[in-house]
């Protein structure tokens, strides 16, 4: 199988950085230009101005969640294979994370830098801060012990959560749970991490 034509677009300060790294995980060619959201580069493909946006053959797939779960599907690695239970567990586990890491960090940045100042108010931090720890106290729970996301194999989940770990420590947001920090010190090991954080 010939692999497709793959061109990356979005800085790694942004969820771009899961794509890169999952290009990386599965150690395919591909193009990455750097850019910051609204670039020409982006809105050409995507006209809201939304990082990142994967080119496959020209044709742009949109948000980092929908790029990694086509990636892994198109090359056979790091999902479970659709219509299986295991599927179902690693998508109910990847959108928990989505629901409850990614939107508690993405409402702090909105009233951080991203909203008019007219219609920030700061003072959310502070629940949005207690609500991320009872996250992270459930998703513990929920890991039960195994040593990624959704057992004993790294998949695209654990791309979503470590990345809301690493985007909670830049955001000053405690990674309270000591199972989530062994857990986070361990996928962000691996190389394809290490080598998608390099082109920061």
């Amino acid at each position: 199988m010939t692999n497709p034509n793959y061109t990356l677009i979005g800085a790694t300060s942004t969820r771009a950085a899961r794509a890169i790294w999952m290009l990386e995980e599965l150690g395919v060619p591909y193009e990455h230009l750097g850019v910051k959201p609204h670039a020409d580069d982006v809105t050409r493909h995507y006209p809201r101005g939304k990082v990142p946006v994967l080119l496959v053959d020209g044709e742009p797939i949109t948000d980092s969640t929908a790029i990694i779960q086509y990636l892994a599907d198109a090359h056979g690695q790091f999902t479970a294979p659709a219509g299986t239970l295991a599927r179902a567990r690693q998508d109910m586990l990847m959108h928990c994370a989505l629901d409850e890491f990614d939107a508690v960090l993405w409402t702090s940045a909105r009233h951080s830098f991203i909203l008019p100042e007219e219609h920030r108010v700061p003072a959310v931090k502070d629940s949005l801060r207690w609500e991320f720890a009872n996250n992270q106290a459930s998703m513990v729970k929920r890991m039960n012990g195994s040593a990624y996301l959704t057992g004993d194999e790294f998949t695209v989940a654990d791309i979503v959560l470590a990345h809301c770990l690493l985007w909670a420590r830049a955001a000053k947001f405690e990674i309270t749970e000591p199972a989530l920090a062994e857990y986070f010190q361990r996928v962000t090991e691996r190389p394809a991490f290490q080598r998608a954080i390099a082109k920061r």
